[in-house]
């Protein structure tokens, strides 16, 4: 984990760097609003990534933000197993993540494939994304038999 205090970064410059962060390889970057010394708002820039990226993320947050130096912690994690499937729906082909850690799975339809479908159908998002998660549902349950 490598963060940063941000006193005086624009709100399009924050977007900015989060998108180069993740282009680079961050697990992920978020943003925690703090209060700084003589009570200046702030942003905290917090950046989740595998420790050889450490170098590369570093740079660029020093590049692309207002920081003169950041802050590192190491964490161990636990990550679920993942797999896709595809899955048809009444409205096209979904892509399902299927995660599972011991006897614990979850089920997530892909955002991206939702999205499209409801655009190109102009359906609700969520009509879309139900129906993935019943035809992934469904599929199980034929392949437990």
């Amino acid at each position: 984990m490598i963060e940063a205090n941000l006193d005086d970064q624009t709100g399009e410059g924050l977007g900015y760097v989060m998108k180069r962060l993740l282009a680079v390889g961050a697990y992920d970057v978020f943003f925690t609003p703090i209060e700084m010394k003589k009570n200046r708002p702030a942003t905290k820039l917090t950046v989740l990534g595998n420790a050889n990226d450490r170098e590369t993320l570093t740079k660029l947050i020093l590049e692309e933000t207002t920081t003169i130096g950041v802050r590192y912690q190491t964490w161990q994690r636990t990550i679920m197993q993942r797999h896709f499937l595809k899955v048809q729906t009444p409205y096209g082909a979904v892509q399902v993540k299927v995660a599972t850690y011991q006897e614990i799975e979850k089920k997530m339809p892909e955002y991206g494939d939702c999205v499209r479908l409801a655009a190109q159908l102009q359906l609700p998002f969520m009509r879309i994304y139900r129906a993935a998660l019943v035809a992934a549902e469904q599929l199980a349950g034929k392949s437990n038999h």
